[in-house]
């Protein structure tokens, strides 16, 4: 069995490399929080250019931002930032880490959201994960400690970025380490709606059903939780308490 994750929080920011990575299971639990009123913003790394084959990249970015505003609209989400790095060559390094803290310094969140960031999306190794995904999530943990940091890109803090300690924890989506979720089965219809406006890039997935793939997922954590649909998380607590 698996525990519920704390939702005693109000603000929170999904920081992930490319359109559709939060609706590829998150996205209802995101449509759960917004309805309860809390704020969620998203920031994506990349605009996805090069994740349709038969797309040249400067058509699929425009038109991945574009529906990554749809598909957030959907789940409640208003506010989505564009960074534009690079889509498939992220690095992990200072310099992401330097971006990232200026992302939650900005938003302020009480919770930051990202993706799994494990070498595989499986316990046994059977399913790698990519580059983009591994280097976003590790950054983002370490952002997340820099952003409360004054002495840590302090020409943010020159610039009239405030330092922000506040994140309380930091959730990995997917990792096959959760040992935390959500309960979705109230808003599951609604994380697949937000899949599906993914249009052109599932399109390019060949037979891909966004409904059959959620539920697979969304059933087996749900039987750990102990409820039809759930999206686990792997939790990382900040601070010394």
């Amino acid at each position: 069995m698996v525990e519920h994750v704390d939702e005693t929080w109000q603000r929170g920011l999904a920081i992930v490399a490319h359109p559709d990575d939060m609706e590829f299971g998150a996205a209802a639990a995101v449509a759960r929080w917004t309805a309860q009123g809390k704020e969620v913003a998203y920031a994506l790394v990349t605009s996805g250019e090069a994740g349709i084959d038969g797309m040249d990249p400067a058509e699929a970015g425009p038109l991945r931002e574009e529906e990554q505003r749809a598909s957030a609209d959907i789940v409640g989400v208003s506010e989505v930032d564009f960074l534009r790095l690079p889509d498939g060559v992220l690095e992990y390094g200072v310099a992401l880490r330097r971006d990232l803290s200026r992302l939650i310094r900005k938003h302020r969140p009480d919770i930051v959201i990202t993706n799994n960031f494990r070498d595989s999306w499986d316990p046994d190794g059977n399913a790698l994960n990519m580059a983009d995904h591994i280097n976003v999530g590790r950054a983002t943990l370490d952002a997340a400690r820099d952003a409360g940091n004054r002495w840590v890109f302090r020409e943010q803090i020159d610039e009239g970025l405030e330092r922000w300690g506040g994140v309380k924890q930091v959730w990995a989506a997917g990792s096959p380490r959760s040992r935390h979720a959500v309960d979705t089965t109230a808003t599951f219809d609604v994380g697949v709606r937000s899949l599906e406006a993914h249009a052109a890039y599932l399109r390019g997935l060949q037979g891909f059903e966004a409904a059959e793939f959620l539920e697979s997922v969304g059933r087996q954590v749900g039987a750990n939780l102990g409820v039809k649909y759930a999206t686990g998380f792997e939790v990382f607590r900040l601070g010394l308490l």
